[in-house]
């Protein structure tokens, strides 16, 4: 089928919204209606080439909602007519590290950057005459998407599909690095550095962990006073100034859990959060750096001699066909706050205006919303 999609041709170009052409579904693939696609960093990662792809052109958007039209062949557990949540980490449920309950690390993920597709190693989608590879094999940029069924997760059908589409990667991933990763526990302290839509995740895990304290580290003075009414108790501009206030504030502990969820990674921010971390303490680094980035500023001395720990993450450590369903059933709750993480919604033409709003600190989180005017 012909539909539109947004479609980066080269390294720091502007995102191009134009007609594609999907291939209908083949043996275990389904195609989807999309109806919400959250604006992730990760994307942006493409556009400065922090996130290497094989080629180009790409076409963007790995976190999603929408409605499935139809089903390819062997097609098990979906329906037509199912509402779904795209998980932009395939799950097998076979390999070693599906089987070792490690499904965010799934070893279909080798190919989540090549463009090609699961189920016969094909492309799915075509721009100009050219293969397009789709981001982390889904492309949520587009009102229809075809996809491998690994990536699809069934949600109940009263959920909202701007909030669903924010569970596909931002939240599971904050949420999951306070309380999975860095293990919060009742009573202690923690920083969380960068309060973007995964940084307001890790802090609301922190909160409904128990933690005493959260020290939120953000330069843009909205996002710190939206930080404060998500729970954080304190908020300040840098790490540099947040180290004496945490020295007062934790009687010389410093914080027992710190985790890092700037939009992009520095070699640099390791050592930051580390000195704000306590003896036997744990830093989890969630955000995403270049891959091509090697250097890592860390006292040696004081990492081994305090005894800390430094862990790496993706999709907070979950399993999406359990975080997916238990963070929605959250949200119904009134246990999660999604709706207000939802600063703007734009249509699938100002992509380029959203992204620009995420840079300027603008937003929490952006969404596309897909109309009958798109479909």
């Amino acid at each position: 089928m012909k539909t539109k999609g947004a479609i980066l041709w080269g390294l720091n170009e502007p995102w191009s919204v134009e007609e594609i052409e999907i291939g209908d579904p083949v043996a275990g693939e389904v195609q989807i209606r999309m109806e919400a696609a959250g604006m992730c960093h990760s994307d942006h990662h493409i556009v400065t080439g922090s996130m290497p792809m094989a080629s180009f052109p790409v076409m963007g958007g790995h976190e999603g909602s929408g409605v499935i039209t139809k089903l390819g062949p062997e097609v098990k557990d979906l329906e037509v007519g199912d509402h779904v949540v795209l998980s932009f980490v395939p799950a097998c449920g076979r390999c070693p590290a599906c089987s070792a309950g490690h499904q965010n690390l799934c070893d279909l993920g080798m190919g989540l950057l090549s463009g090609l597709a699961i189920s016969d190693g094909t492309f799915r989608i075509h721009a100009r005459g050219e293969n397009v590879i789709p981001m982390c094999l889904l492309g949520t940029f587009s009102p229809y998407m075809v996809v491998h069924e690994t990536s699809v997760v069934k949600i109940d059908k009263d959920i909202p599909f701007d909030v669903a589409a924010l569970v596909g990667c931002g939240v599971p991933t904050g949420w999951g690095s306070a309380t999975r990763m860095a293990e919060v526990k009742p009573g202690e302290s923690v920083v969380i550095m960068g309060v973007g839509g995964v940084g307001m995740s890790a802090l609301q895990g922190a909160v409904a962990s128990g933690a005493r304290q959260i020290f939120a580290i953000d330069p843009v003075p909205w996002k710190r006073e939206q930080a404060l009414k998500f729970g954080a108790t304190h908020a300040f501009e840098s790490a540099a100034a947040a180290i004496e206030p945490i020295i007062a504030l934790t009687n010389g502990l410093m914080a027992q859990k710190t985790i890092i969820t700037v939009g992009e990674m520095r070699g640099e921010y390791v050592e930051e959060a580390l000195l704000l971390t306590s003896k036997f303490g744990t830093c989890v680094v969630t955000a995403m750096g270049a891959m091509t980035d090697m250097d890592v500023k860390l006292n040696l001395f004081l990492f081994s001699m305090l005894q800390k720990d430094l862990k790496g993450t993706i999709f907070g450590g979950g399993n999406a066909r359990v975080e997916i369903p238990n963070l929605l059933n959250m949200y119904k709750s009134g246990q999660l706050n999604l709706d207000d993480m939802i600063t703007r919604t734009y249509t699938l033409e100002g992509v380029n205006d959203g992204y620009q709003d995420m840079l300027d600190g603008k937003n929490i989180r952006g969404v596309i919303r897909y109309t009958e005017a798109d479909w």
